[in-house]
């Protein structure tokens, strides 16, 4: 790998980080959706990785300050955009094999609507607590909210 190309990668992750935390801790985009995608497909082309693969291994941002942080029992990840036919079909191959779902079975898409993951646990019926992604490992508690 040449020295302009590994630059290129370290000013892309670094450029995928600060847009992480602008997007996830401060509510404050700096860059567009498809901005922030085109970059991951340039970075997954250069360091041979999938588009879907987050380039530093983790999802969103770390949880942020002034909530209280909850460890999630499984890692809350993301999954991978679809930018073509081929990439939807390769996502229902890949569903359809690792479950019992039959060839045939019925799937609905749609564009992304951008908003919030959390992860919501409800008792008898009564939601009690609310976390949300945060890095995937690591969330804010934002039940009150």
């Amino acid at each position: 790998m040449s020295t302009d190309q590994q630059a290129r990668i370290e000013d892309l992750q670094k450029r995928l980080s600060e847009a992480d935390i602008a997007y996830h801790q401060d509510s404050d985009p700096i860059m567009t959706d498809a901005e922030y995608d085109k970059i991951r497909i340039e970075l997954g082309a250069l360091t041979g990785s999938a588009v879907g693969d987050s380039p530093q291994g983790t999802v969103g941002a770390p949880a942020a300050e002034g909530f209280v942080k909850v460890a999630h029992a499984v890692p809350m990840l993301s999954l991978a955009n679809a930018f073509t036919a081929e990439d939807v079909h390769a996502f229902i191959t890949s569903v359809l094999k690792g479950s019992d779902l039959q060839e045939g079975a019925t799937f609905v898409g749609e564009p992304k609507i951008d908003g919030l993951s959390l992860a919501l646990k409800y008792v008898m019926g009564n939601l009690v607590q609310a976390v949300t992604r945060g890095d995937g490992a690591v969330g804010e508690d934002v039940t009150a909210n």
